[in-house]
Parts: C-alpha cells; sequence; structure tokens
C-alpha cells in the first residue's frame, strides 16, 4: 500500500510539474511579417482613382478584423466586400468606404453620419448603450433588410463585445437620411446626425444596401485606446490567410529577410500615415 501511495505521489507531481496548454497554443502561428505583406498587397491593389484616398492604418485595422471574422465564419465567404467608416474624419468629408476586395474596386466613398451623442462636427464619444444617441465603434456582419421609419433598412449585428454588441437591440441600422447630404453641410458646416446609425445620403440607400447586405463586415474606427486595446476581433492572432492571388503570390518573398525586423511606412496625401515595425522570424 504505501508503495501504491508513494507511486501515486510521484505522478502527480510529475503532472502538475508541466504548464497547461491552450488550443490556441496548439494552433501553428502565421509569421506577421507575412501577414503584413499580404495586408500590404491587398491594399496596394486597391483602385483609389476618382476617391478619397483610405488610410492605409485604418485598412490594417479592418482588414485583420475581417479575416478574423472571415476565419470564424462569421462574414459570407463569397461576398467579399468590406465597409469602413474612418470616424477619425470630419463628417464633411467622404468617409465611407465600400471596397469589393474581390475586385479591387471602390464601389462607394462618400458620405456618412455618426451619432447626434458623439459631438457635432466630428465623432468624439462613442457607446454601447440605448439612448445615449452615440455612435458605437467596432466590427458589424450585416444582417436583413426592413421598412421601418426611414424606408428600407439594413439591420447590422456588433460584433465586439461591450463596444457594439447592443447595436441590434438598439436599432443601429444602415439607412438613407436628407441630412446625409452636401447641402446640409453647406448650411450647418457639418453633416446632419443620427441617433447612432451609420447613415448615408438617400439616394445612395438602396444601392449601399444591395452591396453590403447578406453578411458582410463593416467596420467603425475611431482611435480609442479602449477599444484598441481590447477589441477581440481587432486583437485576435490570424490563424490563416486566404489563398493568394497569382499577384499576391509573385510579391511574396521566397526567402526571409536577412534582418530581424522590416519596418513598413506609408504615405497619405504627401504624410506620413503610419509606421508598422514588423519582428521577422529567423
Amino acid at each position: 500500500m504505501r508503495k501504491v501511495l508513494v507511486c501515486l505521489s510521484i505522478y502527480l507531481l510529475i503532472a502538475f510539474s508541466f504548464k497547461a496548454v491552450s488550443a490556441d497554443e496548439l494552433r501553428p502561428t502565421i509569421d506577421e511579417h507575412k501577414i503584413e505583406v499580404f495586408i500590404s498587397n491587398e491594399y496596394s491593389h486597391i483602385d483609389f482613382s476618382g476617391n478619397d484616398r483610405l488610410s492605409y492604418y485604418v485598412f490594417n485595422k479592418a482588414y485583420r478584423g475581417y479575416l478574423n471574422l472571415l476565419n470564424a465564419g462569421k462574414v459570407n465567404p463569397d461576398k467579399k466586400i468590406i465597409s469602413i467608416c474612418d470616424f477619425n474624419l470630419p463628417s464633411t468629408e467622404n468617409r465611407l468606404w465600400i471596397i469589393d476586395l474581390a475586385t479591387g474596386k471602390v464601389l462607394f466613398n462618400t458620405y456618412v453620419a455618426h451619432g447626434q451623442g458623439s459631438g457635432e462636427e466630428c465623432a468624439q464619444t462613442f457607446s454601447n448603450k440605448s439612448d445615449s444617441h452615440q455612435s458605437s465603434l467596432g466590427f458589424y456582419v450585416t444582417s436583413e433588410t426592413y421598412n421601418g421609419e426611414h424606408g428600407i433598412s439594413l439591420k447590422l449585428n456588433g460584433m465586439d463585445h461591450g463596444f457594439n454588441d447592443a447595436a441590434f437591440d438598439r436599432g443601429i441600422v444602415v439607412h438613407g437620411a436628407n441630412y446625409v447630404s452636401q447641402e446640409f453641410i453647406n448650411g450647418n458646416e457639418r453633416l446632419g446626425r443620427s441617433w447612432g446609425c451609420p447613415a448615408v445620403a438617400d439616394e445612395l440607400k438602396m444601392p449601399i444596401i444591395n452591396a453590403i447586405k447578406d453578411g458582410t463586415c463593416m467596420f467603425i474606427y475611431s482611435p480609442d485606446s479602449k477599444y484598441e486595446k481590447n477589441a477581440y476581433w481587432l486583437n485576435k492572432r490570424i490563424e490563416r490567410l486566404p489563398e493568394p492571388d497569382m499577384y499576391l503570390a509573385l510579391a511574396m518573398p521566397t526567402a526571409k529577410p536577412k534582418c530581424t525586423k522590416v519596418v513598413y511606412q506609408y504615405e497619405h496625401n504627401g504624410k506620413v500615415d503610419s509606421s508598422r515595425t514588423v519582428p521577422v522570424a529567423q
């Protein structure tokens, strides 16, 4: 009996001396350099001709979340469209980009409203609470359409817990509004504001809704430190990349650089938009 107890004690000691390994740790990791090259190539093949150029910094964040949602089966894999609202820009600028990632075409670059409670010309505060009339940051997946107060509108499912996951219950939708217009800006020095919805111009409502409905990704961005630090889909490790197109296969380096870090620097309107230092696995 004593021998059995000694053997059992030794077994338990050995068992508890090993660190528990999570499922995430067992998954193979993708080199961050490879991810950055992939996203950079996706961005470089977007045709911004005739439109304002979306900040690469914002696109990088939007695309990382899109990939994580795609890998998790949360977005429609057959409709490779992403909508990006850059609320770091004032409402008087075309701060909504709707991009067909399959073709690299900008489908729309236009005005989009923020919530009354978020600010005047610029959106500065954000909330996930009902009756706040504020916009909510984060990733959304488009849902079904319905006929409501603003006519045909598109429901949104907020995917970021604590930041926008109350959007569906709050009635945060894509709808048209007559206050989203150049005429309103001319008379008020800002765009009109919603009750938290990313409202668009009445005349673009149906083309935009038809383009982004059926499970596509929307990202509403502002440089909010709490969101950037804690948002799940934004910070989740990317587990796999889509199959590369021919241009990407040609662009990807066949050998890793000899240096241990690579600095990516991007310009926007003649100024440095962002600079990222990426470690290269040896």
